[in-house]
């Protein structure tokens, strides 16, 4: 089964899973919402900012290999580092928020390669050297779906 033949509902109920769990990613079908389940997740508009160097406020990441050229508190964020992470290749620069909880199990320091990748749901943020997500940032219409609801018995 490709991610193509899922629904949404089937791939929201996934990554939920996954998130639940502690999970190794054994079928490609899955892998990306198996992987998360040590990923913490936010959305792409609380998670990822125009650098101060960046013109406009474009939350567009190309996926690739970024450098990590700082790492401070996140200003108004309790509990949250921010990154501001540069294209290994070419010029594209911008910040990202990750929970402090999304770091507990290995900090990611400045000069590390954080590998994004593009997902349906939004993008994938994982170490270069071992391809371990630690945090996903999601489209903010897939992340509305995620949150808690109050349901009637």
């Amino acid at each position: 089964m490709t991610t193509t033949s899922l629904s949404r509902a089937a791939l929201l109920a996934i990554f939920a899973a996954a998130c639940a769990l502690p999970v190794q990613a054994a079928s490609t079908a899955a892998s990306s919402a198996s992987s998360a389940g040590s990923a913490s997740s936010g959305s792409v508009s609380d998670s990822i900012g125009a650098s101060s160097n960046s013109s406009g406020d474009d939350r567009r990441v190309a996926a690739g290999a970024y450098r990590v050229i700082d790492v401070a508190a996140a200003p108004g964020k309790p509990d949250t580092t921010r990154m501001t992470l540069h294209a290994a290749v070419g010029e594209r620069e911008f910040t990202l928020d990750v929970p402090n909880r999304a770091l507990a199990q290995r900090t990611v320091g400045k000069g590390a390669l954080v590998q994004v990748n593009a997902r349906e749901y939004g993008y994938e943020f994982a170490h270069a050297d071992s391809k371990q997500a630690f945090f996903l940032a999601l489209e903010d219409n897939w992340y509305r779906e995620l949150g808690s609801q109050k349901v009637a018995i």
